[in-house]
């Protein structure tokens, strides 16, 4: 029961780690209220700049974890997310909320690398696809919410309630991993011996570390992107239906076939099968574009199957490396590529739609779901000459 406890509250910090993004996409519009002379470019980048964080630091991150401790490292990203989202909750001049989400982006890599390789070890291999599938859910589960409770919030009692709840959400993960997290082991303390450049050649070198965050990196670089810019290509009529359900559906398609289906293949296999559902559902909103419900149902095909690669691609990390050091590279492996992909995506699609329409929509989803098929295959033929 204490494992489960565990994992219950691992999974709370990744959602906690969710809304320092999401506390900022859902309230864009006010923080140009606030800050006027920085709408646009300068909120935008009050809001991407977590992403650059892990980008840079993602592999340097889960060598850091490896060497000090998951719950050492756990506890003080927590504390520090809460501190910062006190300080956002005044409304800073905006060069100090900037500066500000620079911590804080620290705060959310250290949460996100931790929190694969901790809930991996609260569950026996039999458990590991559910626990591990849950874990990918933090991301749109807590998109989901923040879009739906969010602005009413925001518009009742303005911005800075948001970042109080935040910063107390964070608050009570820390309460509970301070009792339930394990003692980390003495000898984990130490000092990184290794420069970036050395820390990110063994990770990528390596075809069991690496080879989770590659098939991850293609499905960031798409969902991300189809999210955000699907719901306004479609019939009007049906774009806010395709907006709300798609990260709906993602997530119970994870949930329930993707969880029944781990416990039947190994993780890699699922992450290219549910690429290989991305390619026909892909093809099917090129063949039935402005059909309006067909639009619907290939989208939500889009998502669901989406849905199975990420909660698969978090389930690699365990079957694939035993080691919690190497756990916890592969972990920040995939934080730096899956934020390598949501920084690029949508830009990228953007300008594909504008320049292709519809045909490059399905070029683009096909293209990298090839892509991620094509990665695992060269990854397991070379862990299978290691």
């Amino acid at each position: 029961m204490r494992n489960l406890f565990t994992a219950l509250a691992i999974w709370a910090a990744g959602l906690g780690a969710a809304a320092q993004f999401g506390k900022m996409s859902v309230i864009y519009d006010q923080l140009g209220a606030v800050y006027p002379d920085h709408r646009g470019v300068g909120i935008g980048f009050m809001v991407s700049i977590i992403g650059i964080i892990g980008l840079v630091f993602g592999t340097t991150a889960g060598g850091l974890v490896s060497r000090l401790g998951p719950r050492r490292v756990m506890l003080v990203a927590l504390a520090l997310g809460a501190a910062v989202s006190l300080l956002q909750s005044l409304m800073p001049p905006y060069p100090l909320m900037l500066v500000s989400r620079m911590p804080e982006g620290l705060s959310h890599l250290a949460i996100v690398v931790v929190g694969p390789t901790a809930i991996a070890a609260t569950a026996t291999p039999r458990f590991q696809g559910l626990v591990m599938t849950l874990w990918g859910s933090f991301f749109g589960l807590t998109f989901t919410v923040l879009a739906y409770f969010g602005p009413g919030l925001v518009a009742d009692r303005g911005p800075w309630l948001l970042f109080q709840l935040h910063a107390l959400w964070l608050v009570l993960c820390l309460a509970a991993l301070w009792v339930l997290m394990p003692v980390d082991p003495p000898q984990r303390v130490g000092r990184v011996r290794q420069g970036i450049v050395a820390q990110h050649l063994e990770t990528y070198r390596s075809a069991r570390i690496a080879a989770p965050a590659m098939g991850f990196v293609c499905y960031t670089v798409t969902y991300v992107a189809v999210l955000t810019l699907l719901p306004g290509a479609v019939d009007p009529a049906w774009g806010h239906f395709i907006a709300v359900a798609m990260p709906l559906v993602s997530i119970l398609v994870s949930f329930t076939l993707g969880v029944w289906l781990l416990g039947r293949m190994p993780a890699i296999r699922l992450v290219q099968s549910g690429f290989a559902v991305v390619i026909v559902a892909a093809l099917g909103l090129w063949l039935f574009w402005g059909q309006g419900l067909a639009e619907a149902v290939f989208a939500c095909l889009v998502a669901g199957s989406m849905g199975v690669v990420q909660g698969a691609s978090f389930a690699a990390i365990p079957q694939l490396n035993a080691d919690p050091d190497d756990r916890a590279r592969a972990a920040g492996a995939i934080a730096q590529l899956g934020n390598l992909g949501t920084t690029t995506g949508t830009p990228m699609l953007a300008l594909i739609l504008a320049g292709l329409g519809v045909s490059g929509l399905a070029i683009f989803l096909i293209g990298f779901s090839v892509l991620g098929i094509v990665l695992h295959l060269v990854q397991d033929r070379r862990r299978a000459t290691a």
